[in-house]
């Protein structure tokens, strides 16, 4: 028997039969479903291999890009990028690009973490974002102390008070990033996929490339990750979340990445967002799996770039 290949179970997701979805129809009864079960259930493994199924198919539907992020949104992946940063010699000069910086969250928690853990280094970063819009924020650095308009999201809530204080000061309407934070980030718009991004902001120690390749069709995210990677500085490192774990495992593997193992597990599941979606949104990440003999290359988040493994 020929089994159906994606563009075949693309066109069944997207049928509308008498203007209905029949997938999301089915999709929305085993979600409901899912969500009353005891979490003691949905971990064993018959429930979980029924969820690999289930967020393959939520996969298949249409993505879009979001704007939703948090300062300090993944805690262990803040330490792991410290602990790299502190390998440097004291005085040195570390460079730092983030593509898909969004409203800046991402991008300012990484200058406080390393500049309040290190604050000899000469930290050089390059914020970069396909919308001008969302970097004009960024780049005032001014945020709303309830939700934000265009995140749709509290962009501190996963702060503590102590750190609200030290990132931020306040007027008691908008919290602006302290200046010493600001300093040596610069940001441009350009689009990841663009093979010409090497010339316009050149390579770095570190790329940070998170949470927006999964909101691409896997083949475009793939061709985005791989270009992406040239960004690298050789022996340098990726950090890339928020990805199809298929597409980074497939890329990883043909360029020869390393996974950096120090705290795998932690940063797994260190983002709650990602976590609590599956398997019920394209997006969501599914549990780490060590019975798999690949599960380093596959679950790890970090990744270093141009050595032997």
């Amino acid at each position: 028997m020929v089994r159906p290949g994606r563009n075949h179970l693309k066109r069944l997701a997207r049928a509308r039969p008498f203007g209905k979805s029949p997938l999301s129809a089915f999709l929305r009864a085993a979600e409901w479903i899912w969500k009353r079960l005891p979490r003691e259930v949905t971990a064993l493994w018959p429930v979980v291999a029924l969820g690999r199924l289930m967020h393959a198919l939520v996969r298949l539907g249409d993505r879009r890009q979001f704007f939703g992020t948090f300062f300090l949104r993944n805690r262990p992946q803040l330490q792991v990028l410290c602990r790299l940063a502190d390998r440097a010699p004291r005085g040195s000069a570390v460079r730092i690009a983030v593509l898909g910086c969004s409203l800046g969250a991402e991008v300012y928690s990484i200058a406080w973490a390393i500049r309040s853990a290190r604050s000899d280094l000469s930290l050089t970063m390059h914020a970069v974002d396909i919308s001008e819009e969302v970097l004009a924020v960024a780049r005032e650095g001014v945020y709303a102390l309830g939700v934000s308009d265009l995140a749709m999201e509290a962009l501190c809530e996963r702060m503590t008070e102590d750190e609200i204080r030290s990132v931020f000061e306040s007027d008691g309407r908008s919290l602006r990033v302290k200046s010493w934070i600001r300093e040596g980030i610069g940001w441009s718009v350009g689009d990841a996929r663009d093979p010409r991004i090497l010339d316009d902001i050149g390579s770095h120690h570190v790329v940070v490339a998170n949470d927006f390749l999964c909101h691409m069709d896997p083949t475009d995210a793939e061709g985005c990750l791989r270009n992406v990677a040239r960004l690298v500085d050789s022996g340098g490192y990726l950090v890339v979340s928020g990805v199809d774990l298929d597409v980074r495992t497939k890329v990883a593997k043909d360029l020869g990445w390393k996974p950096v193992r120090e705290m795998i597990e932690d940063i797994h599941d260190g983002d709650r967002s990602l976590r609590v979606s599956w398997p019920w949104r394209y997006w969501g990440l599914e549990p780490l799996d060590k019975t798999r003999p690949d599960w380093p290359m596959r679950y790890a988040s970090v990744f270093q770039v141009g050595v032997s493994s």
